[in-house]
């Protein structure tokens, strides 16, 4: 059996197990980003066509949101695996695998069985595995200094922070294209690839690296120790903060995507699809990081003090700062514009901002303030507020659904809402008039017309190419799963589909919608009753807006009562297991 070192090298230098380390987190996340950039679109427009159902760009985020709830809870369980049982590096090596099957279950949807049963045991798999390794991972970082090099943590902390973003912004750019044009097979398969060379990259630097050994009993000892139970209960509402700004910022790889969609994706002459504006993200982190580090924080560092908790109030504030402009670009797109993508980029220039004030100095300030036992564990519970934060915006998102009608109901009513039916459909064609003379959607339709139960129908323009018409239906109260509704939809212009996977797999299947070349037909029209949600457009976003500004307000006073501890790896081994150094 071979024995590995368990404790940092006594050395002023960089450990020689980092760049594995580096090597195994840059592939892992290209994976994991890689196929995450395409889950959404995936959800809203591929689904269908392997065998599932196609899902609503609420239920689609909600679904987004509680995978990135699982992942992000997961690291609990890896955690106490890892610091009670097996030891970090048997953990990650164990869950890597755990985490290549996931994938291969994703490559393989559509290939026979249910859609949705390797739909949801890949995503399961991927939870366990790359949630059950995330806090392994970045403790493992820092488990190889020791008091001579722990000056050093803080850069290695952001070339780690750098590796994630430099795969995240090369998947984040090559998924979503090859989802387009070669399918979702290969698209969650080359993840996967990727996934498996993270774990051989990891396995090679074994002999490297310092092994930190399972504490068994001790562990559990610690944890339910005085010490412990205060560093967590202090840590968290620290949680909670960061939570919030979670759920707002990972509505990136969801709402932000369906937003882009309806925005004009022209850049230098190239359209962009909807899903490469997530690039815009790990690309500004490979920029940022540089410049907070070794321009922002030392000048504005002569000004004032800038302590960990500083830092994170203020990446708090910018994050609401960053969804005032996605608020007023989908305002714009309410009123039927079409806005460039650059308002986005903008929005994400200042979220990315936000994340290096928030995510990479959490990152720190979590591992620095674990006890030497917990520091897997300290890990999780930081990212935990992930979980937090996703948790809250599918539960946003799932409230804010309209049910729809069983069939026995809508059987047992379809002679009274029938007249209603023909009414929106002649009206839909009345709005089709209008597109064909003035060459866009109307933004006001200020005909009074009432339903079958005399009330008046209402007209929403949803963007420049989406309108809707709506009657509160039988019951009369609006937002129910009565509601009767009218979507109203520009065609689209179906000459750069041709080729794409998704139009061939459905002209294959013989499911392809039907092109009409007729300029006197320039609109589809769908009549369905229920669904829909109860805050749409902008109202959604300020919602959010509003959140994280009340958060950030509520942060100062906990900021300024919280008193800071820091624990070392050979400091406590030599005085101790709770030596503190207070920042």
């Amino acid at each position: 059996m071979i024995k590995y070192r368990t404790a940092p090298l006594s050395t002023n230098k960089y450990p020689p197990g980092i760049p594995y380390i580096i090597a195994n987190e840059a592939a892992e996340r290209f994976s994991f980003y890689g196929m995450k950039a395409a889950l959404a679109i995936f959800l809203a427009n591929y689904l269908g066509v392997l065998g599932g159902n196609n899902l609503s760009e609420a239920s689609a985020t909600s679904y987004v949101s509680w995978f990135n709830t699982a992942v992000y809870l997961t690291p609990l369980l890896g955690a106490l695996i890892a610091d009670a049982f097996f030891g970090k590096y048997r953990t990650i090596i164990t869950l890597s695998v755990v985490y290549c099957l996931g994938h291969l279950c994703l490559a393989l949807m559509g290939i026979g069985g249910a859609v949705q049963l390797w739909l949801l045991s890949g995503l399961g798999l991927i939870s366990l595995g790359a949630g059950g390794i995330k806090p392994c991972v970045s403790a493992h970082v820092g488990d190889q200094f020791g008091s001579k090099n722990q000056d050093l943590i803080t850069k290695i902390f952001n070339i780690f922070y750098f590796s994630i973003n430099f795969g995240a912004v090369l998947s984040n750019l090559l998924i979503p294209w090859i989802l387009k044009w070669h399918g979702p097979h290969i698209a969650f398969g080359i993840p996967g690839i990727l996934m498996a060379l993270a774990t051989v990259f990891f396995w090679m630097g074994r002999k490297k690296f310092a092994h930190i050994p399972a504490k068994g009993s001790s562990f559990i000892a610690e944890l339910f120790s005085k010490e412990g139970l205060s560093v967590i209960s202090k840590l968290i509402p620290l949680v909670i903060f960061v939570g919030v700004f979670w759920s707002l910022f990972d509505q990136t790889a969801s709402r932000l995507v369906f937003q882009a969609e309806r925005m004009d994706r022209t850049i230098l002459g190239f359209e962009i699809l909807p899903s490469q504006i997530q690039a815009a993200n790990p690309f500004l982190i490979l920029v940022l990081i540089p410049v907070f580090t070794f321009v922002i924080y030392p000048l504005v560092g002569k000004i004032i003090k800038l302590t960990p908790l500083r830092k994170i109030g203020t990446g708090l504030a910018l994050m609401a700062v960053a969804f005032v402009v996605v608020s007023l670009s989908q305002e714009a797109i309410d009123r039927g514009e079409t806005p460039h993508i650059s308002w986005q980029l903008l929005a994400y220039l200042i979220l990315t901002s936000a994340e290096v004030m928030v995510s990479i100095v959490a990152l720190e300030f979590f591992y620095t303030q674990a006890p030497r036992k917990m520091k897997s564990l300290m890990m999780a519970i930081f990212l935990s507020s992930v979980s937090v934060g996703n948790a809250f915006t599918a539960y946003v998102n799932q409230k804010i659904q309209i049910d729809i009608p069983t069939t026995s109901e809508l059987k047992a009513s379809e002679e009274k809402m029938m007249p209603t039916n023909d009414l929106l459909n002649n009206e839909a064609h009345e709005i089709e008039k209008y597109y064909i003379e003035n060459g866009n959607l109307p933004l006001i339709w200020d005909k009074k017309l009432v339903d079958t139960w005399s009330s008046q129908i209402d007209y929403q323009l949803i963007s420049a190419k989406e309108a809707k018409l709506k009657s509160n239906g039988i019951d009369q109260t609006p937002n129910t799963k009565w509601d009767i509704s009218t979507e109203i939809k520009v065609k689209a212009k179906d000459n750069n589909l041709e080729g794409t996977w998704l139009f061939e797999e459905k002209k294959r299947k013989g499911i392809i919608e039907t092109t009409d070349n007729d300029d006197s037909k320039p609109l589809s029209f769908n009549t369905s009753v229920g669904g829909g949600v109860t805050l749409d457009g902008a109202e959604y976003y300020w919602f959010f807006t509003y959140l994280m500004l009340i958060t950030a307000v509520v942060f100062i006073p906990f900021a300024f009562f919280y008193r800071p501890k820091t624990y070392l790896h050979d400091k406590e081994d030599t005085k101790g297991p709770f030596t503190v150094w207070i920042q």
